[in-house]
């Protein structure tokens, strides 16, 4: 008779922990996350939904690459689940009803928030298709890229005086951008794991004297995305060709095969004459590959095996260097973004610039009064709130319920409140803490 199989091992309760513990905030990692969303799934359009999962491939690997939205979802879903994901950063396209396309890019919690226009675009399609030799074959967005950007802080003033845009705002706008992908440590980083450069140019108006004018942009940026690639230099073509195809795999190996030696005496003939081997001819200029920058690197295996202080003497003189030539393959989108508002809060909140809207100093002082009396009323209105919450549970308690029914309860009590109110009175805590 066979023997009789007993489980050994169920479920692992001891890794996960206990079941009654808070998992930990996620949002506390100071890895950037992202979500590219389509405001109103059906209504943007095929083009506009092809682009946002365009840039959801730029800005991954720290954002959703996945997300599915639905009909009926608001902003106010996509908040909530923001602090539970630990996501820092959202950006909502949107079409309005004259059929321009927009961009909100908002810091959650708290914002601020940036709008612009979408003023053109091309898909990473399109631009595969302009290029003689595309590339992109997927390592490139295991890691973020390379911010670079340029002319975001203007110097030029207008006739007046004044600036198209205020000073704080275009630092505002440069510390949004910035926190978009994580910090790059040249010390730490290595240099292969930088496969990808996001461009972000901004153009400046083109006289201080027009920049009032309202058809003229004040801030315009132009989006560009590109892969980096490296190859050496100084070397034949028939010599990059053996060092190709030994380190090609060997999905690729039928296309970039090693060249057929077998027919003559010495790997020198090749050398010297590289049709020989069936290579075609090649001619002086063929030899070296035109290249827009060379730089000198470390050779990876040689840096493998020593430590680091052994491989930064070796760099420094000269041991185990090679040169390679840096090229930029554009892999697309491209965006030209016009901005045209900035205002507090996460897509909802006091305004604080505007492209097209001017106000004077009694104007803007009415509106700061409106928004203190709106914050002022919320605040009383949390308060009783939360009175009411505490109210209900001692009374539970004092009629004799369960305390783990009474903490349910609680709990539910508590689920409308907004996330930004749990903020809230969380650093209000902090800062009494911190003043006692």
């Amino acid at each position: 008779m066979a023997r009789r199989q007993h489980k050994k091992r169920t479920h692992v309760g001891a890794n996960n922990g206990s079941s009654n513990t808070v998992p930990a905030n996620p949002s506390a990692s100071r890895t950037p996350k992202s979500m590219v969303i389509r405001a109103g799934a059906g209504e943007v359009g095929a083009s506009v939904s092809q682009l946002v999962k365009d840039v959801r491939r730029t800005m991954e690997p720290g954002t959703a690459s996945r997300l599915k939205e639905r009909k009926t979802n608001r902003l106010r879903d996509y908040t909530t689940m923001a602090g539970p994901l630990g996501v820092s950063h959202l950006l909502l396209f949107s079409k309005s009803s004259t059929g321009n396309t927009n961009l909100r890019l908002a810091l959650v919690p708290r914002g601020p928030t940036l709008h612009f226009r979408v003023e053109k675009y091309s898909l990473c399609k399109d631009v595969q298709k302009s290029l003689r030799h595309p590339t992109g074959g997927g390592k490139e967005y295991l890691n973020p890229p390379l911010l670079v950007m340029n002319n975001f802080l203007s110097p030029d003033i207008d006739d007046a005086g004044r600036r198209a845009v205020p000073k704080h705002l275009e630092t505002l706008a440069t510390t949004v951008f910035q926190s978009l992908f994580p910090p790059i440590s040249p010390q730490t980083k290595p240099l292969s794991s930088i496969r990808r450069v996001l461009l972000l140019n901004r153009e400046l108006p083109k006289s201080t004297s027009t920049a009032s004018n309202i058809n003229e942009p004040h801030y315009v940026i132009n989006l560009r995305h590109y892969a980096i690639v490296t190859k050496p230099t100084g070397l034949s073509k028939g010599v990059r060709r053996i060092s190709v195809a030994r380190r090609t795999s060997k999905e690729r190996r039928s296309k970039m095969a090693m060249p057929n030696l077998g027919k003559l005496e010495d790997v020198a003939d090749y050398i010297v004459d590289p049709s020989a081997a069936g290579a075609g001819f090649t001619s002086g200029g063929e030899s070296e590959m035109e290249t827009d920058a060379e730089v000198e690197v470390l050779d990876t295996n040689r840096e493998r095996r020593s430590s680091a202080k052994q491989a930064r003497v070796a760099y420094q003189n000269g041991v185990g260097t090679h040169k390679r030539a840096v090229r930029l393959v554009e892999l697309g989108p491209r965006m030209k973004l016009r901005m045209t508002k900035v205002e507090e809060g996460v897509c909802g909140g006091k305004v604080m610039w505007h492209e097209y809207l001017s106000k004077s100093e009694s104007e803007v002082r009415e509106m700061e009064e409106v928004w203190e009396t709106r914050k002022r009323e919320k605040a009383e209105r949390k308060l009783v709130q939360k009175e009411n919450v505490e109210r209900k549970r001692n009374s539970k308690i004092s009629d004799g319920k369960d305390i783990n029914v009474v903490q349910e309860d609680f709990a539910d009590d508590h689920a409308h409140y907004d996330s930004e109110d749990w903020d809230s009175e969380r650093s209000e805590v902090e800062d009494r803490n911190k003043h006692q």
